[in-house]
């Protein structure tokens, strides 16, 4: 995957955020996200053709989820060639601890009637570990959302990006990174429920999970959150910031010598991805149910990269568009041809990277230029 040309990669003019068309697009997608869905799912009856079922919008607000996570491997892998195969760690450890007030938010409704989640009861445990003290504030908690994964990003950043750690190499040891982290969850002492996670969730702030408006609340609020990183994430890499970010994609040694230093840019936009990837996590936990050490594991981080390379590099729509294609097929695949899913997953990596190294996103620049080409 870090083999992949850096020159053929696009680079951003310098020009506005976005132009009428975009703000036209963006404006139709909030309202898709904001008022059609929901009405579709809500107030539609469900014997209509018009209705959309509970499942598609859990399966679409999960997507939605991963497609972040694809725009965070992006900026850091298509716009300052780092290859990361360790940013499922930082969704997961978002995810966890969301799950911690989910977990505490249950109360006395658990097995075993306990103030403690029944993990704990299981295990005899008698009180909350250190870690779990603010579990019980969902402000704390979304504070250690954004913190954890950043601190951790910043920490491993530092020491990895000061000794120039750059290449397959970084991305070997991110993937070492993940993998131990998988590992030290799956341990029942640690206070995080082992291999089975956290799971039967039963309120947030209060609200029911099950109550139809609550799942579509944290569907509304997962689309408008990835409208707005899309949109910070678009100022970025046009701005002077980001073009800095393009040149040490391109020429790292070249930038030193007129005086940047990459250290800071790279920790900056490593860090910022991996803060992306906890806000994910955070919202795919109330949707989906359940968290456990499994999202952690190098397998649920390739295909973050392999999302991002589907959709195409540099282009931030289309990592976007590669995580709802390749899931998309995956639902599909799995219910139709469950034995079949992994082989055509490894088929569409390996033809994107030797056709259409610009994925999906580049395949429809060039047609597009072709059809003006036309009628000019």
């Amino acid at each position: 995957m870090s083999s992949l040309p850096t020159s053929s990669l696009p680079t951003p003019r310098r020009s506005l955020l976005l132009g009428v068309t975009g703000w036209t697009t963006v404006a139709v997608v909030t309202a898709v996200v904001a008022v059609l869905v929901p009405v579709l799912n809500l107030l539609v009856p469900a014997g209509s053709p018009l209705h959309l079922s509970d499942y598609a919008v859990a399966l679409i607000g999960k997507i939605m989820c991963y497609a972040i996570c694809a725009l965070a491997m992006d900026l850091i892998w298509g716009y300052t060639g780092i290859l990361s195969l360790g940013h499922g760690v930082f969704f997961a450890l978002g995810g966890y601890a969301m799950g911690m007030y989910l977990m505490r938010q249950i109360g006395r409704d658990g097995n075993y009637q306990s103030d403690l989640p029944d993990f704990m009861v299981f295990l005899d445990w008698k009180t909350l570990p250190w870690h779990w003290a603010v579990s019980d504030s969902f402000v704390a908690q979304w504070l250690l959302v954004l913190l954890v994964p950043g601190v951790l990003a910043f920490v491993f950043g530092f020491f990895a990006f000061r000794s120039r750690i750059k290449g397959v190499y970084f991305s070997i040891i991110t993937q070492a990174m993940t993998f131990a982290a998988m590992l030290l969850f799956f341990r029942n002492e640690t206070g995080f429920g082992g291999n089975n996670g956290f799971t039967d969730f039963k309120r947030i702030l209060g609200i029911p999970l099950a109550q139809p408006s609550t799942r579509m609340a944290l569907f509304v609020l997962t689309g408008l959150t990835l409208i707005g990183f899309y949109l910070m994430a678009r100022y970025i890499v046009n701005s002077k910031f980001g073009r800095v970010l393009q040149a040490i994609r391109d020429a790292e040694s070249r930038v030193m010598f007129t005086g940047y230093n990459p250290l800071a840019y790279k920790l900056a936009i490593w860090t910022l991805s991996a803060v992306m990837c906890g806000v994910a996590g955070a919202l795919y936990v109330p949707q989906v149910g359940i968290i456990n050490p499994s999202e952690m594991s190098p397998a649920a981080s390739i295909e973050i990269a392999i999302w991002t390379a589907v959709g195409g590099r540099a282009s931030l729509i289309g990592p976007i568009v590669g995580a709802f294609f390749v899931n998309g097929a995956k639902s599909w695949f799995t219910q139709v041809f469950p034995e079949f899913w992994l082989y055509f997953l490894g088929a569409l990596f390996i033809a994107v990277t030797l056709f259409l190294p610009q994925g999906l996103a580049g395949l429809a620049g060039q047609l597009l230029r072709k059809k003006k080409e036309e009628r000019a």
